[in-house]
């Protein structure tokens, strides 16, 4: 063999492994940055004011009536969610004051009636502290303290040793799970911040868990290749229906499997490969264009077989997982896929009378336009030739999925569109969102004169206005070579990255085991209790 070919192979072989930065080398901010970051801090600050004034050691402020909410058991969920942010924004005295109230706060009790649920505990509060103890440079052991005893609780989700899934809900009075199916996203979505507690505990038990629930839902029998279903029994560990999407109900377990081979760097590629099998079966079965604009889709697989042309703004966190994913795992044509899922989610934003996107929406492509619902009104319709989708639930809950994977586009390409984007949304939450006191959703956001929600959610802290924060902040701080985010925007400090992360060969489904579900009523997905409490 030459010495030009070894040259040659030897190049090629290290173009093939070599991992790819996630964040664009030479990013820059334009001059403007500085000033629509000050514009996000005022809206964290108005925000927090009011939440002090009247909702302190509460979940949520209700900021239409200037009152309060507890929907995650009365521990302070706002807080929780807010605390790292703070730490990003310079707010140390507040943060101070966040730490002072969870060390002052038990967390073996739920202060409310209510069940406790292990997946929104697990991501809000687990997942807030332990990120703001890595942030402050673990200076408040603390927090660690107290996520422990949160978790020491919740571990009796799995009520049997040979146990795999978790049940969703236990009752912190008596230590008993609720008998009930769970989702995929419920079970599958506990490892970054198990895995970090028990790093700082020495206790395994936590990430043994954690990692038993994914690693069980990785080798099931699945109704498409590397995609479970959303639903499945704790009891029987069977899957419950054959309903596939990377909307909720299912979202995190799959954002979660590329993440956790991210921040563990470890050596078990079966969780970047069923990332891998998941997204190259969503190219070959559920990628889907709009006849109007040629805008991108992610649809849905339903329990009969048939696509549903569905989107929501839960799913529009898809974009930005495969931006980090194709990153990784060196694959542009993943990362542009990702690319353009998010333009397309953005699309939802930009063509609304609020310039904010809505909860549900649809559209039509190729292979029609069946929704499992009715079909699109005239109004819908003028809507969608328009546009490219049209709405079917026109609410907005603050939520950040969008914005999250803008934030993934703008620090992985420099884009100015990206960049912008963020600019429009922030002038959009601020004419639009405000009340009285703070922001809140509203209830249509194509009518500029929209009902207010009556609910500030404690991801309004923790996601919406960190990602616009650090949209418009030097991208060397919280960098996505250097930080992994959890499904609330908790940031953990991840080692350098491997090589590269999955096998080298092409992932393959890893069950054999036939595909047969049963029939069992599943939780509703993503629910906003204090809505619930108003209807």
């Amino acid at each position: 063999m030459t010495s030009f070919r070894r040259w040659f192979l030897a190049v090629l072989a290290a173009s093939v492994v070599k991992a790819e930065p996630v964040q664009k080398s030479d990013l820059q901010l334009p001059p403007s940055a500085s000033i629509h970051q000050a514009t996000v801090k005022e809206l964290f600050v108005t925000s927090y004011e009011a939440y002090q004034e009247y909702a302190w050691g509460h979940d949520d402020l209700l900021p239409v009536s200037e009152s309060y909410f507890d929907g995650r058991n009365g521990w302070g969920a706002s807080i929780a969610d807010a605390m790292g942010t703070m730490w990003i924004m310079g707010l140390t005295d507040w943060f101070e004051q966040a730490v002072n109230h969870t060390a002052n706060t038990d967390f073996a009790i739920s202060h409310t009636n209510d069940l406790v649920s292990l997946f929104e505990t697990t991501i809000r509060y687990v997942g807030g502290f332990i990120s703001a103890y890595e942030l402050s440079e673990k200076q408040y052991p603390v927090l660690v303290e107290k996520a422990q005893d949160l978790a020491d609780q919740m571990a009796y989700a799995w009520i049997r040793e040979n146990q795999s899934i978790p049940y969703g809900f236990i009752n912190f009075a008596n230590l008993q799970a609720n008998i009930a199916t769970t989702n995929i996203a419920e079970a599958g979505s506990l490892t970054l911040e198990w895995n970090r507690l028990s790093l700082y505990t020495g206790n395994s038990t936590y990430q043994t868990l954690a990692e038993k629930s994914v690693q069980y839902m990785i080798h099931m029998p699945t109704p498409l290749p590397g995609m479970p279903a959303q639903g499945i029994d704790p009891l029987t560990g069977k899957p419950v229906g054959g309903y596939v999407t990377w909307g909720g109900g299912s979202d995190s377990y799959f954002e979660y499997l590329i993440k956790y081979a991210r921040l563990t760097n470890t050596d078990d590629n079966s969780y970047a490969d069923a990332w891998l099998t998941a997204a190259d079966t969503s190219v070959k079965t559920l990628l889907r264009s709009s006849t109007v604009d040629d805008w991108l889709y992610l649809a849905d697989y339903d329990d009969h077989q048939i696509i549903r042309h569905v989107g929501s703004h839960l799913a529009c966190f898809y974009g930005g997982n495969w931006i980090l994913g194709g990153k990784l795992t060196n694959n542009e044509t993943l990362v542009s896929i990702g690319l353009r899922l998010t333009d397309a989610c953005w699309n939802t934003y930009a063509s609304t009378a609020t310039g904010i996107g809505p909860e549900v929406f649809a559209y039509i492509s190729s292979d029609g336009n069946f929704t499992g619902d009715t079909a699109p009104s005239q109004e819908q319709l003028d809507f969608y030739y328009a546009h490219g989708f049209y709405i079917t639930a026109s609410d907005y809950y603050l939520r950040p999925e969008v914005l999250e994977s803008n934030f993934y586009a703008w620090r992985a390409t420099g884009d100015p569109k990206y960049f912008n984007n963020a600019i429009s949304a922030t002038i959009s939450f601020k004419k639009y969102l405000s009340t009285t006191v703070a922001y809140t959703g509203i209830y249509d956001v194509d009518n500029v004169i929209s009902e207010k929600i009556d609910d500030m959610e404690s991801f309004w802290f923790a996601e919406v206005l960190k990602y616009l924060y650090l949209t418009f902040d030097d991208p060397n701080h919280i960098s996505l070579d250097e930080y992994v985010f959890n499904t609330e925007c908790h940031v953990f400090k991840a080692p350098p990255a491997k090589s590269h992360y999955g096998s080298d060969s092409e992932p393959e489904p890893v069950s054999s085991q036939p595909f047969s579900p049963i029939s069992a009523p599943l939780p509703a997905v993503s629910l906003n209790p204090a809505l619930l409490r108003s209807l």
